[in-house]
């Protein structure tokens, strides 16, 4: 079946991380992408491991040479969308920019996305994800003593990438109806705060102290954290609830343990855990926690999870990379394995005009 973005046609300015994740979201639910990207320009990965390439076709265009410009101007004009991830000015200086390009094509959706947002005290600086999660607040609850960062999950794709895919589906769903499009603003720093709203909810309700390690989601609880073992391994728990906490001390073999929320035993508690798990290997905790609720899973190398029973079962991670999701019943997204192909843009825009709604 083909995807339900079918029919949608999106052009990709070139960039890194979230742009081109947000391009592989759409194109894995059926959108034709096709991506502008700069002649010669070398990857940044090699091609046939870059997964968050997969599914488009590729343009090559040099946006400061008039004729190019010319011809880019030409796609977007012929398409439902358009994703570029510059700084902000950039296209505007170019004559890319939302008024021209609405003008021209009053129905697209223009999705935009940066780091700190379009407009703002520091919309025109540097920065990575680790200063977007910095200035939420989100960063210095990660970690212990020190922050942890949490590679580039949480702000680039999380806070980025997958909200300037889900603005630009509500918008193209609202233009399907008005026949007007707009421009979505996907900032990271929006998208990070936006996640955290429970975090922030409990901190204002008075059941979340500020400070790291100190909570019962942060890695301070006993039954919510990770356990050493003895082959230098890991093990994930998490339980919370009550049978959940007496099923993993059942396995373990305590039954003299203060109640599971006594918050001043809690640093006795979790030494005593790690004391257990560090007795045994990560994969004999992996076999004795298996079938049960116990919420106890070894934590698993990058190399080691696509093997795992449950995610080869589910086909969490094929050829093309992780699969896509959410999974739809009727109309599922596929991952392409192959890599972009290359296309002329004359071409594209002549079949994208001649076959507009």
């Amino acid at each position: 079946m083909a995807g339900p973005l079918q029919g949608v046609r999106i052009v990709e300015i070139a960039g890194l991380g979230p742009t081109p994740f947000s391009a592989m979201v759409l194109a894995d639910f059926g959108a034709e992408v096709v991506r502008i990207a700069r002649p010669g320009a070398p990857p940044l990965i090699a091609q046939d491991t870059d997964y968050l390439n997969r599914g488009r076709g590729v343009v090559a265009l040099d946006l400061k040479a008039r004729e190019d410009l010319d011809q880019a101007r030409a796609l977007i004009g012929a398409a439902d969308g358009l994703i570029e991830g510059m700084r902000p000015g950039v296209m505007e200086r170019l004559g890319l920019g939302p008024r021209p390009m609405l003008a021209a094509n009053p129905r697209l959706v223009y999705g935009r996305m940066t780091g700190w947002g379009q407009g703002g005290p520091r919309a025109h600086t540097a920065g990575h994800d680790i200063n977007y999660i910095a200035l939420t607040g989100v960063l210095h609850a990660i970690g212990g003593d020190d922050p942890a960062v949490p590679l580039n999950l949480l702000g680039d794709f999380g806070g980025g990438g997958i909200y300037l895919a889900f603005g630009m589906l509500a918008a193209l769903f609202e233009a399907a109806r008005s026949g007007r499009g707009q421009v979505v603003d996907a900032a990271i720093v929006d998208g990070v705060a936006h996640l955290s709203t429970m975090i922030f909810s409990l901190l204002g309700a008075g059941v979340w102290t500020d400070r790291r390690q100190a909570n019962l989601l942060d890695g301070a609880a006993p039954f919510y954290t990770t356990y050493r073992c003895a082959c230098g391994g890991h093990v994930a728990v998490g339980a919370i609830e009550a049978k959940f906490w007496a099923a993993l001390l059942e396995g373990l073999g305590l039954d003299d343990m203060p109640p599971q929320m006594s918050r001043p035993d809690w640093p006795a508690m979790r030494a005593r855990l790690a004391g257990v798990f560090a007795a045994r290997p990560r994969d004999h905790w992996a076999a004795l926690f298996a079938d049960t609720d116990a919420c106890v899973t070894p934590v698993l190398s990058l190399h080691e999870a696509p093997g795992d029973a449950h995610m080869a079962a589910r086909g969490v991670f094929g050829p093309a990379g992780p699969a896509p999701a959410p999974r739809l019943s009727r109309t599922p997204g596929r991952s392409d394995a192959k890599r972009e192909k290359a296309l002329d843009a004359r071409a594209l825009v002549a079949e994208w005009t001649a076959n507009q709604p």
